[in-house]
């Protein structure tokens, strides 16, 4: 795994730095057919991405972080300028594959500090917080569908549809119950009242669809981060299951104790992460993991051992067709006259163009109208050499 850094290549929207196709026949920018698969994982409170992927070789981390510099002695490296948390083994293992990437100092627009506001605009991919009412995976639903003989599933793991999904596309989500099972005859007769119905009949056959994919499971809640990896792989791995997912995990604004209180959240991702891998089988090679959050910590740790609310972050790709093993960074430097405000990583690329890139490429569309489309109103080019030619 190697680590380089190149400020005029990344800024000229190329991949630079190391440390699904959807069936769309009446869009010239579209190739192939299949299932390729898209999950997106929202880190709910504001990873750490300093935590995450640790720049061990920049002289200013351990003068921002000596409390846990021991924490990554004998973590796995990403070239010898960055550490991965001890915690993602699983994803360590899956970089040193290389069939993960990570990318630093990323962010979204948004430049304050409110969780609300920060998961508002990378819901939505708006560039003003509430401006923009449907979200950015809807959009990319609605792009493929063009054309398209039928709509394709797109799905929530989640009690309820995240604003990423909500939109005109026609979207569902599925999350385990601690409900009794309804009888097969109160099944059976929902299913003939509805039948006759325009809308509510092909959503409720969804949503026996859905069910019957998920299996037997005796999930009550979707706490355990294994079994939710392991749910949400089968509701997305076979020909008939969703071709977009979204799942959400939360427990990262970690105001103090971060050591312990990152590990545990970080722990939670990885299991997810690994589960799904495995579950997914050999739908891994057209499968692509999008992880991220809506911003970043300081990077100084306060006086509790926590951190407050930050700027940029870094964000995960993952996938059997990613060209992993390496960080995308154009390392902004951790001096005092470096920090964003005195006090943060700073942003030095847009996290719309890492999204925009990853998928376009994975699902096989123009990155340019997918940037236009996912997230309008932005100059930035979509990241691109993400994924194996």
């Amino acid at each position: 795994m190697t680590t380089s850094f190149d400020r005029r290549s990344l800024l000229a929207g190329s991949l630079v730095l190391g440390a699904g196709s959807m069936a769309l026949p009446r869009l010239a920018f579209a190739q192939g057919a299949g299932s390729r698969n898209l999950l997106f994982v929202l880190l709910r409170g504001a990873a750490d991405g300093m935590a995450m992927l640790a720049p061990v070789g920049d002289p200013g981390f351990e003068a921002l972080r000596g409390a846990s510099l021991a924490d990554y002695d004998s973590a796995p490296r990403i070239g010898s300028f960055f550490a991965v948390h001890p915690a993602l083994a699983e994803i360590a293992k899956s970089a040193q594959a290389g069939e993960a990437l990570f990318v630093h100092a990323a962010a979204t627009s948004y430049r304050e500090r409110s969780h609300f506001d920060g998961q508002n605009l990378i819901e939505t991919g708006g560039t003003a917080p509430y401006a923009t009412k449907d979200g950015w995976l809807n959009r990319l639903a609605a792009l493929i569908n063009e054309g398209a003989p039928a709509p394709l599933r797109a799905l929530a793991i989640a009690q309820a549809v995240p604003l990423a999904l909500r939109g005109a596309a026609p979207v569902s989500n599925y999350a385990p119950s601690a409900l009794p099972q309804a009888s097969e005859d109160l099944m059976a007769r929902v299913s003939q009242l509805y039948a006759a119905d325009g809308e509510l009949g092909p959503l409720w056959s969804r949503a026996l669809e859905t069910k019957a994919m998920a299996g037997d499971d005796t999930m009550r809640n979707l706490n355990d981060a294994r079994a939710a990896g392991e749910l949400a792989a089968s509701l997305m791995r076979d020909a008939g299951g969703a071709r977009i997912g979204m799942i959400e995990l939360g427990g990262w604004d970690t105001h103090a104790n971060q050591r312990g209180a990152f590990a545990r959240s970080a722990r939670q991702l990885d299991a997810l992460l690994a589960a799904y891998k495995a579950g997914m089988g050999a739908g891994w090679a057209d499968t692509m993991v999008v992880v991220a959050t809506e911003f970043g910590r300081t990077a100084k740790l306060n006086g509790t051992g926590g951190t407050d609310h930050g700027t940029a972050s870094a964000a995960l790709v993952m996938g059997g067709a990613v060209r992993g093993g390496r960080v995308v960074a154009d390392w902004p430097g951790l001096a005092d006259a470096q920090l964003y405000q005195a006090r943060d990583l700073a942003p030095t690329i847009a996290l719309e163009s890492v999204l925009a890139g990853a998928v376009a490429e994975h699902l096989r569309l123009d990155p340019a109208r997918a940037m236009a489309r996912l997230f309008p109103g932005r100059s930035d080019a979509p990241l691109t050499g993400i994924v194996r030619a």
